[in-house]
C-alpha cells in the first residue's frame, strides 16, 4: 500500500464499525498486532500467552467499538486500546497464577506464595511509557517494511550500511560493487521515503 493512501483515523474507525468489512479488520490487525504482542511480551507473558492477548484484544475491540466515540479532545483511541490490551494481559496473568502442572486450579484454592512470585507483576510497569515506546517502535518497523517494498534490495542495503550504520560511502561502494555516488543517492532516496512513511503512519495510526 502506498503510504499516501493509508486510511485516516476517522475513516478506518468508521469502516471498522462494520464487522463484515474483512479488509478493514485485516488492516487493523496488520497495524496493531505486533504492538499488542510486544507489550504483552514485555509484561512477562510467553509467546503463546502474548498471541492470546492479541486475539482477545482484537475481539474485545470489535465488541466495544460501537460504543467508542472518536474525540481526541476527550480521549484517544491509542489510550483506549492500551486499556483493553492491559485488561487482556492481566487476564493472562491471572490464568498463569492459577495454572498448576498444566491444569487450572479452582479459584477457591489458595495460591502458593512461590507461584505468585514467579508470575511477573505488570502492576509495577509504567504502562504509558511502555505503550509509547512500543507504539513508536511499531511505527518505525512498519515504515521500514513499506520502504523496502518501494526500493531495490541494493538501495536499501546501501542506506542501511551508510545511513544507519555510518559506514563510509567508499567502503559501502566497495562492498557492494557500486559507485560512491550511488550510495549517496540511495541514502537520500531511502531517507526521504522513510520520513514520509513515518509521517503517514503517525497520521493513520489511531
Amino acid at each position: 500500500m502506498n503510504t499516501d493512501s493509508l486510511p485516516t483515523r476517522e475513516s478506518l474507525l468508521s469502516r471498522l464499525r462494520n464487522l463484515d468489512d474483512q479488509v478493514s479488520w485485516q488492516d487493523f490487525f496488520d497495524t496493531y498486532w505486533n504492538l499488542i504482542y510486544s507489550v504483552a511480551r514485555k509484561a512477562g507473558l510467553n509467546d503463546a500467552e502474548a498471541q492470546d492477548v492479541v486475539q482477545e484484544t482484537v475481539l474485545t475491540v470489535s465488541r466495544k467499538l460501537p460504543d467508542f466515540k472518536y474525540d481526541p479532545a476527550i480521549g484517544s483511541f491509542k489510550a483506549w486500546l492500551l486499556t483493553i490490551t492491559r485488561w487482556r494481559i492481566e487476564d493472562q496473568r491471572r490464568k498463569k497464577a492459577y495454572r498448576k502442572d498444566g491444569k487450572y486450579m479452582p479459584r477457591e484454592e489458595a495460591l502458593d506464595t512461590a507461584v505468585l512470585e514467579s508470575v511477573p507483576a505488570p502492576d509495577f510497569l509504567n504502562w504509558e511509557q511502555l505503550w509509547d515506546e512500543q507504539w513508536r517502535q511499531n511505527i518505525m518497523d512498519r515504515a521500514v517494511e513499506r520502504v523496502k517494498r518501494m526500493v531495490t534490495a541494493k538501495e536499501y542495503q546501501m542506506f542501511f550500511l551508510h545511513g544507519l550504520k555510518g559506514i563510509p560511502a567508499s567502503e559501502v561502494a566497495q562492498r557492494l560493487a557500486a559507485n560512491p555516488n550511488d550510495v549517496y543517492a540511495a541514502k537520500y532516496k531511502v531517507s526521504e521515503l522513510f520520513e514520509k512513511a513515518v509521517k503517514a503512519l503517525e497520521t493513520a495510526m489511531l
